[in-house]
């Protein structure tokens, strides 16, 4: 499937801090709730992620992350994410979550 740019720059994905981190065994799949600050036009938002495999909470803490932070909210279990933190997987299928080599200023658009 080919997209056009525009399709590409509807797509709104930003830098930002995960300020908390917390386990969440009530999700069907092991995962991580999270909140994540993208500074002063967007603020914090929360997030589920499936990342258990190569990280725990207190390690997420102060991590920059890209997400897509145009998607409408979605509940999960109870959980109301409110963005999609973005990751790739590894060789086994897990999670790697997708962050700038430096650290860049919250709330930066990714292009």
């Amino acid at each position: 499937m080919t997209i056009t740019y525009g399709d590409f720059e509807a797509v709104d994905i930003r830098v930002g801090r995960i300020t908390r981190a917390e386990p969440f065994p009530e999700a069907r799949k092991p995962a991580i709730k999270l909140w994540v600050d993208f500074g002063g036009e967007i603020g914090e938002k929360r997030s589920s992620a499936q990342i258990t495999k190569h990280y725990i909470p207190e390690g997420l803490i102060g991590r920059q992350v890209l997400a897509v932070v145009n998607f409408p909210p979605r509940q999960i279990g109870k959980v109301m994410s409110e963005v999609l933190v973005l990751g790739v997987p590894d060789a086994d299928g897990e999670v790697v979550l997708i962050a700038p080599g430096h650290d860049v200023p919250l709330g930066v658009k990714l292009f």
